[in-house]
């Protein structure tokens, strides 16, 4: 989430509240440009429609990312699911508030922590690389017959 918090204080909040639009919404949830893209995309098409249901998904967007992005949506509490329909809600008020009460406490708790622990499962290291073309290893002369005889 790139939630910047400058923008959501009062004299900022105030001048933004003029011109709303989901651009900002989706850019509170994703850096990545395409990745906001198709999440304002869904949000509008549920706006528009007052519900979405998978069928009705813009064709610009494959069916298996905007469930994924749709349920992303119910996670975070921007949307509900109900009748295999997806639905603008308002419960995003209340987790939200909790998030930062939750954040502030753990600033103020004097508690060490131990990553590799509550972390146990994560990979620690650098990724290696994944595929590609491998860097042509040099390969061995023959033995026994030398190209001079």
């Amino acid at each position: 989430m790139g939630i910047k918090y400058w923008e959501f204080e009062d004299a900022p909040l105030k001048e933004k509240l003029k011109n709303v639009n989901v651009r900002d919404i989706a850019k509170i949830f994703f850096d990545n440009e395409t990745e906001a893209y198709r999440f304002a995309s869904l949000l509008h098409a549920v706006k528009k429609n007052k519900q979405l249901r998978l069928k009705q998904v813009p064709d610009h967007i494959p069916i298996a990312t905007a469930k994924r992005y749709l349920d992303y949506a119910v996670q975070v509490g921007l949307l509900k699911h109900e009748d295999n329909a997806y639905m603008l809600t308002d419960r995003f008020s209340k987790p939200f508030k909790n998030i930062t009460v939750y954040i502030k406490e753990w600033m103020d708790s004097p508690n060490e922590e131990d990553l590799a622990i509550e972390f146990a499962t994560a990979r620690k290291g650098r990724q290696g690389k994944r595929g590609g073309k491998t860097p042509a290893a040099k390969a061995p002369e023959p033995q026994g017959i030398s190209p001079a005889q």
